[in-house]
């Protein structure tokens, strides 16, 4: 058997970071007709470079058949759009990007977030390698390529256009070459240029207990210090960056080329680099003993449910997030525990989760069906949700969500 070596620096890959079991593709819903069909599992374990510290899966499907027809629109999330719109309106007014800029977004969906650039007159571009959701961005009027984003296709669109801002949000982690993705980046910015990328923060998914954030279809987990030595053996300097509260807490990254010396560091850069050492993210030991706490967790989540069960509840679910499928897969809970979950996407309804084959239905099934518990498997959107489904609470229905623990919310 090959030895498994790391995406990024090549090292020996020998130390487990987390073990989540056999689980499938998080996204891979399944139709009706195919319900009752056998399924893939894979093995999901997370590995800690002993070189480089990034946090890392192994690829055992290929990026086309994850990608390629995707079930995530990330315009079914309101939370999600105003956070692309605050973004586009103040990366425009810090870069002073105008109708001679032109903007370039990676893994661009269903063109959510170009949108708000178009609308102020700037030229777009998305690049986006599920052919299904690129679609839907050209009907909105954002011009679309449908590839997998590396460095030929990075070389390829610089020599039509380089970026003024080239831009990724949750796409980074989804790479598994790595060292091609950034060298792409590299030869599509314009001299001058900004990149921003945004991703969950390591440092939250060890600190808050996210470990149901690990799933397949995110090859890569990143602190700070190891993004920064990934985009500087490309010729990238990480000059800032922003901590955010989306999806359980993220980075939003800003590169440019190593040799633009009109970006120098900033203090917040340099503060979380300081705070990141501190904390041991250089380190194997900070890694290593992270594997017992989701064990801990998956005997708390557990306990939890049973209790609610024998006191006689019925429970469903809100959402079809990957998070949840990862937290139903390696906790084992099937319908036994959870009648069905539901979903706003009218592309997941009608479909059941991976593994659990837990049925995903339309949110009116709530009102019909009048469960007592409703637990929100997209914790980081909770209070959208509980906001979105007051009328749970008509006939004395609760919410329950991790906050990291899975406990009733008051």
């Amino acid at each position: 058997m090959s030895e498994t070596v790391c995406r990024f620096c090549g090292a020996p890959l020998r130390d487990v970071f987390a073990d989540l079991g056999m689980s499938p593709l998080a996204n891979d819903y399944l139709p009706a007709d195919r319900v009752n069909a056998m399924e893939p599992f894979y093995p999901l374990r997370a590995l800690v470079c002993a070189k480089c510290f990034l946090v890392q899966l192994e690829e055992f499907e290929t990026p086309e058949q994850i990608f390629s027809d995707y079930a995530y629109f990330s315009s079914y999330s309101s939370s999600w759009l105003e956070h692309s719109r605050r973004y586009a309106e103040q990366i425009t007014a810090r870069l002073g990007l105008n109708g001679d800029s032109q903007v370039v977004e990676l893994a661009s969906n269903d063109g959510y977030l170009l949108q708000f650039f178009a609308e102020r007159g700037i030229s777009v571009l998305g690049v986006e390698p599920a052919a299904n959701v690129a679609e839907v961005a050209v009907e909105k009027g954002i011009p679309t390529v449908v590839e997998f984003f590396g460095e030929d296709v990075g070389r390829r669109l610089a020599g039509e256009t380089q970026a003024d801002l080239l831009l990724g949000n949750n796409v980074l982690a989804h790479v598994p070459d790595l060292n091609d993705f950034v060298s792409g980046m590299k030869a599509l910015l314009k001299p001058g240029g900004v990149i921003t990328m945004e991703f969950p923060h390591l440092m939250r998914l060890i600190d808050e207990n996210q470990w149901d954030t690990i799933y397949h279809e995110h090859f890569s987990y990143f602190s700070f210090l190891t993004v920064s030595a990934v985009f500087e053996a490309h010729g990238l300097r990480l000059f800032d960056v922003e901590e955010l509260p989306t999806h359980g807490g993220s980075l939003r990254i800003y590169g440019a080329h190593a040799d633009d010396a009109d970006k120098p560091d900033s203090a917040a850069a340099r503060e979380l680099r300081e705070r990141e050492r501190a904390a041991g993210y250089e380190r194997l030991d900070t890694y290593l003993g992270y594997g017992r706490r989701v064990e801990a967790d998956k005997r708390a989540i557990l306990s939890f449910l049973i209790d609610l069960k024998q006191q006689g509840l019925r429970i469903a679910a809100y959402g079809a997030p990957a998070k949840g499928n990862t937290l139903l897969n390696y906790c084992g809970i099937r319908r036994d525990f959870i009648d069905y979950t539901c979903d706003l996407n009218p592309h997941k309804q009608g479909h059941f989760l991976p593994g659990s084959r837990i049925p995903i239905r339309s949110p009116d099934q709530l009102r019909e069906d009048r469960p007592d518990v409703v637990v929100i498997l997209p914790w980081n959107l909770k209070d959208e949700i509980v906001e979105q489904l007051q009328f749970v609470r008509e006939w004395g229905g609760r919410f329950a969500a991790r906050t990291p623990e899975l406990t009733l919310l008051s």
